[in-house]
């Protein structure tokens, strides 16, 4: 018999001999590896379970092999689904912080641009006070010095006058 003819009779032997067994692996090989999202420990230890009972169990060393492929398979499955949960995690928090420093660098910048606002304008404020007090101070200045003109022009006038 071909190498072919022999794994189709050793998969015949399986289903006859441990139909069960046979189902038990079906649905591990369709649940977990076609249609599922992982189930986690339970899926390994299930996997784990079978493959001690292909051992101990099933003589034929084919059926161990294919039970021992089947499991790292579902195993290997079990192992990526959570690293993809890993990335995905890694991915979330590393987005989560980039996002947290560039909010807190733009609010450090807007603080920033306040305070340099604050500073701009009380100069300012400070620069007309000044202008304004040396404007006030100018026309008081020429406005006394103007009355005391007047005044001694006039005491001048009258007291030539008088005498």
């Amino acid at each position: 018999m071909t190498g072919t003819t022999n794994l189709l009779c050793y998969l015949l032997v399986l289903v006859v001999v441990s139909e069960v067994f046979a189902v038990v692996v079906v649905v591990v090989i369709v649940v977990v590896v076609v249609g599922g999202e992982g189930g986690g420990r339970g899926v390994i230890v299930v996997v784990v379970l079978i493959v001690v009972v292909a051992v101990l169990v099933v003589e034929e060393p084919v059926v161990v092999l294919l039970v021992v492929v089947v499991a790292v398979v579902v195993l290997i499955k079990e192992v990526l689904v959570v690293a993809v949960v890993v990335v995905v995690v890694v991915v979330v928090v590393v987005v989560v912080v980039v996002v947290v420093v560039v909010v807190v660098t733009v609010l450090l910048v807007l603080v920033l641009l306040v305070a340099v606002v604050v500073v701009v304008v009380v100069v300012i404020v400070k620069v007309v006070i000044v202008v304004v007090y040396q404007v006030v101070v100018t026309i008081v200045v020429v406005v006394v010095v103007v009355v005391v003109v007047v005044v001694v022009v006039v005491v001048v006038v009258v007291v030539v006058v008088v005498v």
